[in-house]
């Protein structure tokens, strides 16, 4: 696979526990000030165990400077695409451009129908998050009646998918891809990768143009050579880890993550 040699981003994905407070945001300070350049955060409204995702994204961004902050992915069955994009455009301005979005079709349909969503079938929720996209985009011109704010940069959809029509909308839409290792294993990125290349092609776009974000959400984060491998051999650019704490997440920022950085760059040379 072709590595389209983007700068590599580094970050990580704290589980948005609402007794975790201290910790989520301690982390996300520990990130901000280590050199991370991101924070992801799933968005699972039915869990109830869970914050709210885009009220700890509004605060993590308040408490950090540097860092960006994003959805790993929003849950579309329950997040208005209108709505979602006058959220995100609201974060991006508040943090001085600081926010991407990434989305998802939905899962876990019992969760969504309890909380008052509407059960769709694959098709349908693949439908709705192809015009999403279009919704998303056409509101953040601030060209209709009422549409706006614009946000202060322009975001990123990076969407999160796996099955094959899914990875064609990526490739002919979509400025990001985020997979999770634990449902998309290596040895099956390759034909991930191709679909979605394929699909930009067929549109008359760059497949450089989209970015390759990787979750690798095991207790053990990978050694240097294995992310080198998964930049130089499958084509990622940035990585999201899931450091079980504080003391975790300084020992990647001083150890894993400049030792890939040291080894791709010998690679690229």
């Amino acid at each position: 696979m072709r590595d389209h040699d983007h700068p590599l981003r580094f970050g990580i994905f704290p589980v948005p526990r609402a007794d975790s407070v201290h910790e989520i945001l301690q982390m996300a300070r520990v990130a901000d000030e280590a050199g991370f350049d991101l924070v992801g955060i799933q968005d699972h409204p039915y869990q109830r165990r869970f914050l709210d995702t885009w009220t700890l994204m509004a605060f993590v961004l308040s408490k950090t400077g540097r860092i960006t902050v994003f959805s790993d992915v929003a849950n579309l069955p329950l997040r208005p695409p209108r709505m979602m994009a006058k959220a995100a455009a609201s974060l991006d301005l508040l943090s001085g451009g600081r926010f991407e979005l990434g989305l998802g079709a939905g899962a876990f349909w019992d969760g969504i129908e309890a909380m008052g969503g509407r059960r769709l079938s694959p098709k349908q929720s693949v439908d709705a998050l192809e015009q999403a996209i279009f919704e998303l985009r056409e509101f953040w011109k601030g060209d209709g009646k009422f549409d706006g704010p614009q946000p202060a940069h322009a975001i990123g959809i990076w969407l999160g998918a796996y099955k094959p029509r899914m990875l064609r909308i990526t490739g002919a839409l979509a400025d990001g891809w985020i997979p999770s290792q634990a449902y998309l294993p290596p040895d099956q990125v390759p034909d991930a990768m191709k679909r979605i290349d394929d699909a930009a092609q067929a549109e008359g776009r760059d497949p450089g143009s989209i970015r390759r974000i990787y979750n690798l959400l095991s207790d053990e984060p990978p050694k240097a050579e294995q992310i080198a491998d998964f930049v130089t051999g499958l084509g990622f650019d940035s990585f999201i880890f899931a450091p079980a704490d504080a003391h975790e997440l300084e020992r990647i920022a001083h150890d894993v993550v400049p030792a890939a950085r040291e080894e791709i760059a010998r690679r690229r040379s």
